[in-house]
């Protein structure tokens, strides 16, 4: 399989964004939208995926975040400027990351870790986001600089809520790590932005 195309760039880059809004949904509603949920928690724990809209599981569950993206992609300003930093700051503590050896070695092991208990407890359980956050709390969490999530302070002060947010960044992590796989770099995202754009629009008319 070509992995290097523009079709797969735009998916991971993608499934970037949707962590991104699902981090900005958990902090300011304490709620996400499902569908998204499952399909970004679900990239993470897929390791050896054939296809890039494998990681996802389908289109359909990356629809949040090619909708982010275009929206973010239309237009010469940004409308979710929030949106857009922490997609960059995952982004940037990726290639931090990927200097990490030991660190890398540590989130693989938690993964593997984390693929036995969503299968016996299901992908979104507790246990399963717990586990995910402590895995992004003890590695990517101690590259600098780290990502400051703004959002309602009784959401961000739940135990609970603040998991699933950390489980999104690692998430987030997994879909930058897949775009730079697929050939992705910050030129090609500058400079390629109408072919991604016309990307979008062929995907989410399939979606």
């Amino acid at each position: 399989m070509q992995l290097k195309t523009i079709t797969h760039q735009t998916i991971a880059l993608a499934g970037v964004a949707q962590a991104a809004a699902l981090v900005q949904q958990l902090a300011t509603t304490g709620n996400a939208d499902t569908t998204a949920m499952e399909a970004s928690i679900g990239s993470i724990l897929k390791l050896d995926a054939d296809t890039v809209i494998e990681v996802y599981g389908s289109l359909s569950g990356i629809k949040l975040g090619l909708e982010q993206l275009k929206q973010q992609m239309t237009g010469y300003k940004i409308p979710n400027a929030e949106l857009a930093r922490y997609a960059a700051s995952l982004v940037f503590l990726e290639q931090q990351l990927s200097k990490q050896p030991k660190m890398l070695k540590t989130i693989t092991t938690g993964i593997e870790k984390a693929q036995i208990q969503a299968e016996h407890f299901g992908l979104l359980h507790d246990n399963v986001l717990a586990n995910l956050a402590d895995i992004y709390s003890n590695t990517v969490s101690k590259l600098q600089p780290k990502i400051m999530v703004n959002g309602d302070s009784n959401y961000l002060s739940n135990s609970y809520t603040a998991d699933k947010i950390r489980a999104c960044l690692l998430a987030g992590i997994r879909s930058v790590i897949l775009w730079r796989q697929c050939g992705g770099s910050r030129w090609k995202f500058l400079f390629h932005r109408k072919k991604i754009q016309t990307e979008l629009q062929n995907l989410l008319a399939q979606t």
